[in-house]
């Protein structure tokens, strides 16, 4: 796949740069400088409106900053058509609405429209079933995405993305809606697409989700970077107590260092 060959020869395969983005004279984001490298996964972290949606939609190209640059594969993401942009990122979206009642293998197929009339469109098949594997959606395809649960839609959504093949992929909130053991496996799926060479970005609320997963978490606190680091680095708990104005206390997982955040109760 040629857009995966392109991330794989350059470590930083996104950079953002004084990015800034207000609405309504109200900052979102403030002074982001981030990057982000092939073969991680970064998860984009924080309380309810830090910025981390807002933040993914910048990097992804799906929103343009009101100040900063932000480049993708050594270019302005500005500058690419949407065609040539949807070759090198994919990106699941926190809705998964779908106006018509597509069928579920219909739905998945979709991710495939940016290869059309080129010579990846060979790998479609295959694509679109290591897709279906990936996210243990096989027993849905004949249904219509209409009538399938939150958590069922979700999985179909992620699938296409999945089935679209890029370099480059954008999660927002994947695990928002599943249950206790897909979110450990879409968690191990993007952590198999990093060690493809891949590049990772995904918005997580479970911080220990984060932790256990994540290459380098980045926590964002009312639209900045509060700490940018290994899961180890970032998640203390002076820290986390701090940004989610909440005392937590962190627990080490073994040799690994991967930290579980815990609430402290009464």
């Amino acid at each position: 796949m040629t857009g995966a060959r392109e991330a794989a020869a350059t470590e930083v395969v996104i950079a953002a740069r004084g990015v800034q983005v207000r609405r309504d004279e109200r900052e979102i984001l403030v002074a982001i400088d981030l990057d982000v490298r092939a073969g991680e996964v970064l998860a984009l972290v924080g309380p309810n409106g830090a910025g981390k949606s807002t933040l993914l939609s910048v990097l992804s190209g799906d929103l343009r900053p009101t100040e900063g640059t932000v480049e993708l594969l050594g270019r302005a993401v500005s500058g690419y058509r949407p065609l040539e942009l949807a070759r090198r990122r994919s990106v699941l979206s926190q809705a998964n609405t779908v106006s018509f009642p597509f069928r579920v293998l219909e739905i998945v197929q979709m991710g495939r429209s940016p290869w059309l009339r080129t010579a990846e469109l060979a790998d479609d098949q295959q694509a679109v079933m290591a897709a279906i594997e990936a996210t243990d959606i096989a027993h849905l395809l004949g249904r219509r995405f209409t009538s399938l649960s939150g958590g069922e839609q979700a999985r179909v959504s992620l699938a296409r993305v999945l089935a679209q093949a890029t370099p480059i992929v954008f999660l927002d909130e994947p695990t928002a809606a599943l249950d206790l053991r897909h979110q450990e496996e879409v968690m191990r799926l993007a952590r198999a697409l990093a060690a493809e060479g891949r590049a990772v970005v995904v918005v997580v609320h479970d911080l220990s989700l984060a932790g256990a997963y994540a290459d380098r978490i980045a926590l964002l606190d009312h639209g900045r970077l509060d700490a940018v680091g290994t899961p180890a680095e970032v998640m203390t708990a002076d820290r986390v107590g701090r940004v989610y104005g909440l005392d937590v206390q962190i627990h080490r997982l073994g040799a690994s260092d991967r930290p579980i955040v815990l609430p402290l109760r009464d």
